[in-house]
């Protein structure tokens, strides 16, 4: 009768039951989070569809303001480049620029220069330090923004005045202008500014925030009443919606970077996000506790380590690793017998006069033997092995 014997293989690694036991709980906050940010982003698309667009009859919309001042004898007309908006300025014209950011710096340079000396009114709304200096010079964006967006005129302009209170909040003004209207103060600065023209009769009126302008806050306050006051001061109202895709924002070959382009939201979000992966990595590090030492699976004899170790060598005809090691292992031996530290073991100027002093023999045999060249093939191998073994055995003695 044959019996046959039936090894069986211990492994370590961890099941997939053990893997989805520990990271259920990192998936799960992962895919909230995912539904969550896919949740916010649909709402708000549909919410800001068309944001302060005059077409537009949804909540962020300014269609409202549009048929206002349709009724009062007002025109307007939608613009979607630079060339067109620039063709558009006049005495008789206000163009209201609904996204100044948006413009690069030679775009914003070359629409002032275009409305500066029309005798039209400009009006930009929420313009932030990246384009407010340039469309409106002598003006600069407070970093901080209004705590609250219900505010009182606090002026003398007859437009804010005849309006009284409006959610004119927002960002923040300070300018050089001594003619300058400021209007609408939070902190002490200004969310509105009118600044006239040097010459031509003409002004730029700097809105803090579009919230006069939406349809849905229109009713509100006197919002309704400062923004036809604002955009109806002329028969034509020229609405100017920036778009990525104008061809002059390359024209000139200059164009804002990928960081300028990014809303200053998604930089914070990273950071926060930074934060939670680096609090999540100390939160599981610190569930993985202490090292807990564990015996081996399969203990393995000094010697079958040895012999595994010699055969890879004998495979890859690594001569030189082998004879290496043995010269290595050697000298770390005999260095402690003839009070060499082993530090300096594998010194020849520090080993060699010590094992000379405790024997007899040729110096330059020493140094062939413990620091020679590789063996040329196997057997001079075998003959350096034994040699090593007989010159330990000899200091022993000795």
């Amino acid at each position: 009768m044959t019996t046959e014997a039936t090894s069986t293989t211990t492994s370590t690694a961890p099941t997939g039951r053990q893997v989805w036991t520990r990271t259920r709980g990192i998936a799960l906050a992962v895919v909230l989070i995912l539904g969550a940010a896919v949740a916010m982003a649909a709402v708000r698309s549909t919410a800001r569809h068309g944001d302060l667009d005059p077409r537009s009859a949804d909540p962020y919309g300014g269609r409202a303001v549009a048929e206002l001042l349709a009724e009062r004898g007002v025109s307007t007309r939608v613009v979607t480049t630079l060339g067109a908006a620039r063709a558009a300025a006049g005495p008789d014209t206000t163009l209201l620029v609904a996204a100044p950011d948006r413009l690069t710096h030679g775009q914003q340079t070359r629409l002032h220069t275009a409305t500066a000396s029309s005798g039209g009114r400009t009006v930009l709304v929420a313009a932030g330090s990246w384009s407010v200096e340039r469309l409106a010079p002598g003006v600069t964006a407070d970093p901080a923004t209004s705590g609250g967006s219900t505010l009182a005129p606090d002026c003398t302009l007859p437009e804010a005045r005849r309006a009284g209170t409006a959610d004119t909040g927002g960002i923040r003004y300070t300018t050089t202008h001594l003619d300058a209207d400021s209007c609408y103060p939070s902190a002490r600065l200004a969310t509105l500014l009118r600044i006239p023209a040097a010459s031509g009769g003409g002004d730029t009126v700097v809105l803090g925030a579009p919230d006069i302008l939406y349809n849905d806050r229109l009713d509100e306050q006197g919002n309704a009443s400062l923004a036809l006051q604002l955009l109806g001061s002329r028969p034509h109202l020229v609405w100017y919606l920036p778009s990525l895709s104008d061809a002059s924002a390359t024209g000139t070959g200059e164009q804002k970077d990928f960081l300028d382009l990014l809303p200053s939201g998604w930089l914070w979000a990273t950071l926060q996000l930074f934060i939670a992966a680096a609090l999540a990595a100390f939160w599981r590090a610190r569930r993985f506790g202490p090292l807990v030492p564990e015996k081996l699976p399969v203990v393995i004899r000094a010697s079958e380590t040895a012999e595994g170790r010699a055969r890879l060598y004998a495979k890859a005809n690594a001569r030189d690793r082998a004879a290496d090691a043995l010269r290595a292992t050697t000298r770390t031996r005999l260095a402690p017998l003839v009070g060499v530290p082993v530090a300096q073991a594998h010194t020849p100027e520090a080993l060699l006069p010590a094992l000379s002093a405790h024997l007899v023999g040729d110096g330059q045999a020493l140094h062939a033997l413990l620091f020679g060249p590789p063996p040329g093939d196997d057997a001079a191998l075998l003959a350096l092995t034994d040699q090593l073994d007989a010159l330990e055995r000899e200091v022993r003695r000795s």
